[in-house]
């Protein structure tokens, strides 16, 4: 009776740690094409090794390739759409000269593996047990894993919302927050350039003739900054600011980019308009602002309730409770399938911290549970 036991597959957080640990090594940061694309070759091989159908849509504008994996059960009907990106932010070499694959007590460091290789594994290592196990689901399971996530999705958005419009539900593995809650709902991202163009002169001996672009973007900026309300839940942020050609040269350009939260459509609507119709203070200066929405509001609705309630329920089976947060400002491609209906659960991925920086991490503690809810929600979706 043991040996048969012993025989049965079953979740590993030590087997999940070192497969992860492959995934991180392969370094990815978004703008390297080359590099995304090594890490889809890993993803791809493993995928293909457990029987997953395989689809590959190459990169353009000079962002890596989308990589689609689909179950071999269930045929094309509606399912689970699981959306991971393995792209990260890190630059090549971080992981060598920065950051480096180590793990101290419960915490296990490297580039990319909260956010989000750590849950983009997990995903796999789910699907791979069920094929070890001999078992199918309810539904067919198709894994989206997209290249250029961390820069705004900008060539996998119109194929994610494609996809997610085929399927019933959408997993995002995105990293847990705050100890291991998941997103139900995520704020919106509005982005604008903004470009000034004055009239150069000579700072001393013709100053009275030019006409600063450099001025008039300062008093830009603190419009714009006025824009955060922590109470409706806007924040806005002028990130980058570049102009000027020298010290002694009145500036004829300047430009900027500005990041934009918003908790609601009406409000992303109401900013845009706004924002958009902004005018030079300085009549001889030239104010021209772009942009608009780059991800629409994640809003929790009675969809997505109804899809936490469920996960909540097989975590409690699992021998844990699963929380989420109220509403988070990061932006996720679980804000495009949220907004075209499609009932999105988001931070499925490991619990950790540290996203973007020289210390993130994830907690080794998470892997097993986190893996097992994944499971048990492609075991009951229906």
């Amino acid at each position: 009776m043991n040996d048969i036991a012993s025989n049965q597959p079953r979740i590993d957080a030590e087997e999940i740690l070192q497969g992860i640990r492959r995934w991180v090594e392969v370094e990815s940061p978004s703008h390297d094409a080359a590099a995304v694309n090594r890490m889809a070759d890993l993803v791809e091989a493993d995928m293909r090794a457990i029987g997953a159908t395989i689809e590959r849509t190459p990169g353009r504008e000079g962002w890596g390739d989308i990589l689609t994996a689909r179950t071999p059960w269930g045929g094309d009907g509606p399912g689970i759409l699981v959306l991971s990106h393995i792209d990260t932010v890190h630059p090549m070499g971080f992981i060598k000269d920065v950051l480096p694959f180590k793990q101290e007590d419960d915490k296990v460091f490297g580039p990319g593996i909260y956010d989000m290789k750590g849950g983009a594994y997990l995903a796999y290592y789910a699907y791979r047990h069920l094929v070890r196990s001999g078992k199918q689901t309810p539904l067919p399971i198709t894994f989206m894993f997209v290249p250029e996530e961390e820069v705004g999705s900008p060539t996998s958005q119109k194929i994610i919302e494609q996809m997610a419009l085929k399927n019933k539900y959408v997993l995002v593995t995105e990293p847990a927050r705050d100890g291991g809650k998941i997103v139900t709902s995520r704020k919106g991202v509005l982005h604008f350039d903004v470009k000034c163009e004055g009239r150069p002169a000579h700072a001393g001996a013709q100053h009275q003739d030019g006409r600063s672009a450099i001025r008039e973007m300062a008093k830009q900026i603190i419009r714009f900054e006025e824009l955060t309300n922590y109470e409706t839940g806007v924040t806005c942020n002028v990130g980058l600011v570049s102009g000027g050609s020298g010290v002694n040269v009145v500036p004829q350009f300047c430009t900027a980019e500005v990041d934009m939260r918003v908790p609601t459509p009406e409000l992303a609507e109401e900013m845009t308009k706004k924002i958009l119709g902004f005018t030079a203070f300085d009549a001889d200066v030239k104010v021209t602002i772009t942009g608009g929405i780059n991800r629409p509001p994640y809003v929790k609705d009675a969809g997505i309730t109804k899809l936490f309630d469920h996960a909540k329920a097989l975590a409690a089976e699992i021998g844990f409770e699963l929380e989420d947060v109220k509403i988070t400002g990061g932006g996720s491609d679980g804000n495009f399938t949220a907004a075209v209906g499609v009932p999105t659960l988001d931070g499925l991925g490991v619990d950790g911290r540290g996203a973007h920086t020289d210390y993130e991490q994830a907690y080794y503690s998470s892997f097993e549970p986190r893996a097992k809810l994944m499971l048990r929600l492609f075991e009951t979706l229906e």
